[in-house]
This record gives structure tokens, sequence and C-alpha cells, in this order.
């Protein structure tokens, strides 16, 4: 009996020996599952076809996504568009597309194939957070999906007068669209702005086009009637809605009011004077020395305005270009949140974005209305961005509404053009 006990007790010391020896593994470890039951290796690189849950419907773009030294990058594709992104961060399955100057962000999950994923793109929004349900699926054939047997239909190439109407009115636009085959490029300008790189498709009588730049999530779908009117709705991010009607007119830009002359001054003497903090919390005020026999630009602004984005690199351009012969910007930034630290962050990463040297200062919340008082020598602000431009003893020479961004092509180049003679005209 001693003898089998000893034998038990050799067997058990054995087994605990082999526990902690590292030279083989337990049949319970990793690396002996079956290759099925192992975790797919992530490979994001590529093109997905990314849509947001609009209200409106399926709201696509494409998402270039490559393989950097350090991890990943990701660009939006919006017809001729690349939209650059902040960050693209990977934990495990989890997924996170950053878009840090718009204070937005897709959330997603790689499903167990690896060529799915699931989330949500969220973005904060003037006293909310904006949010869409995201899914984005390898490669990107078709912005929008359509059926087999489905017919191209007739082009919608040209120039379009349009009429937006919504809760508080109606508002004119001019849509130009070029089309080849079933896809549609193209974009609205509106007497303040446009909205920017539009691509989609007219397929069975629908014309549908989308944007997506991590904040501004754009969707416009229309019929074509008999008549040749186009008939639909405007879908923007989560919230807002408008019925559009269009019909083709070559002279249509004539129906939009000139951005020179849509705001008042209210000063007699057309003088100014500001006092913000900038982005160190230091009072910037316009009698400051540096400013003294300066002719100057006045930017109203907000990091959340995609014209003011399309507009920031054309002003950081000419300040460099003219700085040196006696011309100032200065950024009078109004914010979503009320925040100041975060509207600060965000002013921050504006600046760094577009390699701003002028100095951008935190003026207050974005409503219009409130904007104006808190300015005081205009009568209104009618869209962001609005440049006010000095003379060299500070009286306001001219003022302009709005911004033309690259996605209205030429339309973009004349109003560089425009802007660059007036501050040529100042310093001279």
């Amino acid at each position: 009996m001693k003898q089998s006990i000893l034998l038990i007790i050799a067997m058990l010391l054995a087994g605990c020996g082999s526990e902690h020896n590292g030279d083989s593994a337990s049949p319970q470890t990793k690396t002996d599952q079956p290759a099925a039951m192992q975790p797919k290796p992530i490979q994001l690189a590529g093109l997905w076809r990314g849509v947001l849950a609009s209200p409106g419907g399926e709201l696509p773009f494409g998402i270039q996504v490559s393989k950097t030294e350090s991890g990943y990058s990701a660009q939006i594709l919006n017809g001729s568009e690349r939209a650059d992104t902040s960050a693209v961060l990977v934990d495990g399955q989890h997924i996170e597309i950053q878009f840090d100057w718009y204070d937005a962000r897709i959330k997603a999950s790689l499903d167990a194939t690896g060529d799915v994923m699931n989330g949500q793109w969220s973005k904060t929004a003037a006293g909310a957070i904006s949010q869409l349900p995201f899914k984005a699926s390898r490669g990107y054939g078709h912005r929008f999906r359509f059926p087999a047997d489905s017919q191209v239909m007739s082009s919608v190439n040209g120039v379009w007068e349009a009429t937006f109407v919504d809760e508080d009115g109606e508002s004119v636009a001019v849509g130009e669209f070029s089309q080849s085959g079933p896809v549609v490029k193209g974009t609205f300008l509106t007497p303040t702005g446009d909205y920017r790189f539009l691509a989609g498709h007219a397929m069975n009588g629908e014309l549908k086009l989308s944007a997506f730049d991590g904040a501004h999530a754009f969707l416009f779908t229309a019929e074509l009637s008999d008549e040749g009117i186009l008939e639909g709705d405007f879908w923007s991010r989560d919230t807002y809605h408008a019925s559009w009607t269009a019909r083709r007119n070559d002279q249509a830009h004539e129906v939009l009011p000139d951005s020179w002359d849509m705001v008042a001054v209210t000063t007699e003497d057309h003088s100014v004077s500001f006092a913000f903090e900038d982005l160190n919390g230091q009072l910037v005020q316009l009698s400051d020395d540096r400013f003294q026999n300066k002719a100057m630009l006045l930017n109203i602004f907000g990091t959340w305005c995609p014209n003011c984005n399309d507009e920031a690199p054309v002003l950081a351009e000419f300040h460099q270009k003219y700085r040196d012969q006696g011309f100032e910007i200065v950024g009078l930034a109004f914010e979503y949140t009320g925040d100041k630290a975060r509207d600060q962050q965000q002013l921050e990463r504006f600046k760094n974005r577009y390699g701003i040297e002028y100095p951008l200062l935190l003026a207050g919340t974005n409503d219009k209305q409130q904007a104006a008082e808190v300015l005081g020598f205009i009568d209104q602000v009618v869209a962001y961005p609005t440049s006010v431009f000095l003379d060299r003893n500070h009286q306001v020479v001219n003022i302009h509404s709005g911004f033309a961004g690259p996605g209205t092509g030429e339309h973009y180049e004349k109003l560089k053009a425009e802007l660059e003679a007036q501050i040529k005209a100042l310093i001279n």
C-alpha cells in the first residue's frame, strides 16, 4: 500500500510540473485552437463604401484607408474631393475615424468576416450631438446602389435655377451638374456659399446626390418630371429637411443676390472696434499697436462651418503674401457650445490644420443675431464666413458674405481673385 501511495504522489508531482513547463503547450492554449476560431487579423487598407442612415435614406460616400508606419490613415471620397481625417484608431475589432477639427468621429466595429463595419457617426452641434448610424463594406463600385436592369435618366447636365423650402420659408440657389452615363457630379451655389462636392447618379428617373466630410452630411434626392422639372428633398445631418424644385436656366446666377451687398455698416463714420481674447487668454483690440496703419480683414467665422474651412487656407495664403506690405487679418470666431475651453481647443485645431499665423479670437456663439449685436458695427450676419475689409484708418471699405468653395470650380477661382483684388486696393 505504501508503494501505491508513493506512486500516486509521483504522478501528481509530474502533473504539476507539466503545468508550468514552457516547452510544451497545454491543449487549451490558443495555439492549438482550430484556425477558424482564431481572431482574423485586421486588414483595413483599401476602398470602403460608407453609408450613413439619413432620415432621407442611404447617404453614401467613399473611404480610402491606407496603411502607415504607425497604423492607418483615411480619406473621405466625394467625387473628385479627398477630405482628410485627423486619425484612425484601432483597438482589437473596434475602429475610430476621427475628425478632430470638427469635433466629430465615426466609431465602428468589424464583424467576424472583417469586411463590414457597423457603428455610429457623431458630431458636436449647436446645443446637441448629431448622430447617425454608420455602416461600411469593402469595395467602392457605385456610390448609390441600383438594380442591374436600371435605366440611365435623361441628362441633368447644365445650370438649374432652384428653390428650397423649409420651415423658415423659401430660398434660392443655383444647381450646376455634369453627367457622364449614370454618374453625376456638381453642387448648389446659394447666396452665402455652396454645398461642396456632391456626387451620385441619375437612374430610373431619379437623381441622387450626397456629400460627407466628417461634419457635413448632405443628401439630395429628386425626380425629373415630363416637363423637365426636378422635384425632391434635401436632408442635412440628422435633423434638417427641405423640399426643392429646379428648372433649367442658363441665366440662373442672376437670381442670386450680390454677396458684396448683403450687410451694411451701422456706425456713422464706418469705424470699427473689437476686444476679444486670443487662444492664450490675452485681450486683443483693434487699437493695439500691431494693427496701427494696417489695412485689415476681419473674418467672422466658425470652425464648424464648411465654407469657413474652404476659405481658411485661402486667407492664410493671403496673409503670408501681403503682411509685409501692411496687411493684417484677425479671425473672430463664433462657436457652437459656449464652453470656453472646448471652443478654444477647436480654434487651436483649426489654426494648426491650415497653418494660420494671424490671431484667432473667441468672440461668442454662432447665433447670427447675437453675433451682430456682439460686434456692434454691422446690421446683421447673413452668413459664416463674413469678411469685413478695413482701410489703414480702420474704416469699413467693403463687406463680403459667404464663400464659394473649390466644389464650385470657376466660381471659386473668380471669388479668390475678387478678394485678392480688394486686399491689393487697400494696401496700395
